[in-house]
């Protein structure tokens, strides 16, 4: 397959960044990938590593007099996007540095960024049993740490039609329409596009 990348040339400034490890390598994701195309989506054109920057917060839950802990980091782009949880703050051993400019940066205001944070635990809680739940309390804040998570993007089509496919690669799975909405709206955002 003669598989073009994303040019860099065309996404921003290059810059380092600091970002979890990948657990697939690109020969993995571009295995993965092909196998999404078809009828549907055409055929894989291009595959490209991209970053996403995530904030971690430190989240507090009271429910029913009990108080748990976690850290969480949440998306710094949309706020959309499933949360990761973390036991402590990614460390060097969990870090890679990359130089890249498939990279948006953040821009979610940090009240906004924290509603939907707290959204998305409320959500999570009540999914576990509506009844189980009495004076809830989602106390959050923001730590200064800041990282990227590295997705790979695969391009399809047929004629003029093109699709967007994510995965995630971290976690190894295939992300929804909100990952490719926040990679399609950033791609439309550059001034090169």
């Amino acid at each position: 397959m003669d598989l073009v990348p994303l040019t860099e040339a065309a996404a921003g400034a290059r810059r380092e960044i600091r970002c979890l490890r990948a657990n697939v390598t690109q020969q993995e994701a571009l295995a993965a990938l092909e196998g999404r195309g078809g009828l549907m989506r055409g055929k894989l054109r291009q595959i490209a590593a991209a970053y996403l920057p995530f904030r971690l917060y430190h989240v507090e839950v009271i429910n029913r007099g009990a108080s748990k802990v976690a850290l969480y980091a949440a998306d710094a782009v949309s706020g959309a996007l499933d949360l990761y949880e973390f036991k402590a703050a990614p460390g060097d051993a969990e870090l890679v540095t990359v130089t890249t400019r498939n990279a948006p940066d953040a821009r979610l205001e940090l009240q906004v960024a924290l509603e939907r944070l707290e959204n998305k635990v409320r959500r999570a809680i009540f999914q576990t049993g509506f009844f189980g739940v009495r004076a809830l309390q989602i106390r959050a804040r923001p730590l200064e740490v800041e990282f990227h998570v590295p997705y790979w993007l695969g391009f399809f089509g047929q004629g003029e039609r093109a699709t967007l496919q994510a995965m995630d690669a971290v976690r190894r799975t295939f992300e929804g329409a909100k990952a490719r909405a926040v990679f399609s709206d950033w791609l439309m955002e550059m001034p090169d596009r």
